[in-house]
């Protein structure tokens, strides 16, 4: 059974080989990507439910004995990681039908968006730091071109950016990765945490370890991320959904791994930063989601701020804020990528994406602009809504370790998260249209699609109880890497 660990990568990987020589067929194409889509939901929810039964998975590529070898790790964290994923993805790639304009679709779009997600699933999955980079770029190749996919100015601007900020990152990466090897002897990432509990994480390794936590935070949109607002803004709005709901969470999810199962021996050093840099975040974010008066911008300043909310959870560093930080990540990706679908419609039926230039759409939308609403209050975290229970553990966490101030920032950004959507709600769909003949444009699949998300999103606040004995076995193995280490190690 623990051969189902490479399947959510193989599945996207041969899906888009097959994808390159049916560039004309579009329907083709579609008909493949749900099919392979569906699958890795499948294998997702077996993969869950076979480590609820059994515990960590995990799988010898070609039988070499850890530490030697390619070795994936099927822990309860990055299997629901996986499964949500895979569910958010989905709903992604049926807006995308309608999102994303044919011409762009010929030009290897569905190639693009399957070879990301082997990039995804593999950086969830890999028990291996050097071939976590590996995923990290096939991710960052495959973003690369759906950025620029369409070549409007704007779009080859921003794409600059982004790719310039994503090769110096990955550059001080594969250093690191360097560094760590000659000082360790060993690239396995729970043979790395034995070998740095045993040399104590001072002198060379401490600074190994800052320099791993700068480059996963600029992944991440935790650090330096004054590049994240503009790039995602430059894309169609399928692609910004993908960006939003799933790009920042692969570097949060590297964050995590890396500081709570290699780099735990001196907290005092890394989670200090991590807690500064997430209050940077939720601030600057918060400030800037409430000075932008267009949708994108107010959207993705929204990412930014639930990313300091995740890294809130790993500087408190205890049972309550690592179990808030899992259930609050897994309704980050799936609200993210639903307030980002929602947006990309606001901003076709309003022919715009300028709030000043919009108004009166609840009359002809009513139900997107219900819609809207609901989840701007799961997203702040009114109760029973997905939001509310993964914010209570992150505070409580946060209150249990000491950290008043960062809770405090924590709630002050909930209220600025708030104030920014409801502005959207209320500019949008308020008031009176603007003069000018109005066409009625026919969003019925990604409405259905949005309901249907919207549905998980209410189901995982309403079932939070049952939601929460996954995400607390999932927060164990964080909690408690020699969990982690004794399944990898063991033969």
């Amino acid at each position: 059974m623990s051969n189902l660990l490479v399947f959510p990568i193989l599945i996207p990987l041969c899906t888009a080989v097959l994808l390159i020589f049916l560039k004309e067929k579009v329907q083709l194409q579609r008909f493949i990507s749900i099919v392979s889509a569906l699958l890795n939901i499948a294998i997702a929810i077996v993969l869950v439910s076979r480590i609820r039964a059994d515990g960590i998975q995990t799988l010898h590529m070609g039988g070499w004995a850890p530490p030697y070898g390619i070795v994936f790790v099927g822990d309860m964290f990055a299997a629901l990681l996986v499964l949500t994923a895979a569910v958010t993805s989905f709903g992604i790639l049926l807006y995308s039908f309608g999102g994303i304009e044919t011409e762009r679709e010929k030009a290897y779009y569905y190639v693009f968006f399957n070879f990301l997600f082997v990039g995804v699933y593999g950086s969830f999955l890999t028990g291996d730091i050097f071939n976590l980079f590996v995923f990290f770029e096939v991710l960052l190749i495959s973003s690369y071109a759906l950025i620029s996919l369409g070549g409007t100015r704007l779009q080859l601007r921003e794409s600059l950016k982004y790719l310039l900020i994503n090769i110096v990152s990955s550059t001080l990466f594969v250093a690191a990765v360097a560094y760590l090897y000659a000082a360790a002897g060993t690239l396995n990432m729970a043979h790395l945490s034995q070998r740095v509990a045993e040399a104590g994480q001072g002198g060379v390794l401490g600074v190994i370890a800052v320099l791993f936590l700068i480059v996963f935070s600029i992944k991440a949109g935790l650090f330096l991320f004054f590049w994240l607002p503009e790039s995602y803004s430059a894309p169609p709005s399928a692609v910004r959904a993908l960006f939003g709901a799933l790009l920042t969470k692969v570097g949060l999810y590297a964050v995590l791994r890396t500081f709570t199962l290699i780099f735990i021996q001196d907290p005092g050093v890394t989670h200090t930063w991590i807690a500064w840099m997430a209050a940077g975040a939720m601030i600057l974010g918060g400030l800037g989601a409430v000075a932008y008066n267009d949708i994108p911008r107010i959207l993705n300043y929204n990412v930014v701020i639930s990313v300091g909310f995740v890294a809130f959870g790993l500087a408190a560093a205890n049972g309550d804020s690592l179990n808030g930080a899992v259930f609050y990540l897994l309704h980050d990706m799936l609200s993210k990528g639903l307030l980002f679908i929602l947006g990309g419609m606001v901003i076709t039926i309003g022919g715009t994406d300028r709030l000043k230039d919009m108004g009166g759409l609840i009359k002809r939308y009513p139900l997107i602009g219900w819609m809207f609403f609901t989840l701007a209050l799961a997203i702040v975290g009114i109760p029973p809504l997905s939001g509310f229970a993964g914010k209570v553990l992150l505070i409580r966490g946060g209150l249990d370790a000491g950290m008043l101030t960062l809770s405090l920032i924590g709630l002050g950004s909930s209220f600025l998260v708030l104030y920014s959507l409801i502005k959207i709600f209320r500019l949008a769909f308020w008031g009176d249209e603007p003069e000018g003949e109005r066409s009625r444009v026919n969003l019925k699949g990604a409405a259905a699609v949005s309901a249907a998300l919207l549905v998980l999103i209410i189901l995982m606040g309403t079932q939070a109880e049952w939601v929460y004995s996954y995400v607390s076995q999932a927060g164990d193995v964080l909690a408690h890497p020699e969990l982690y280490i004794e399944a990898v190690m063991k033969e």
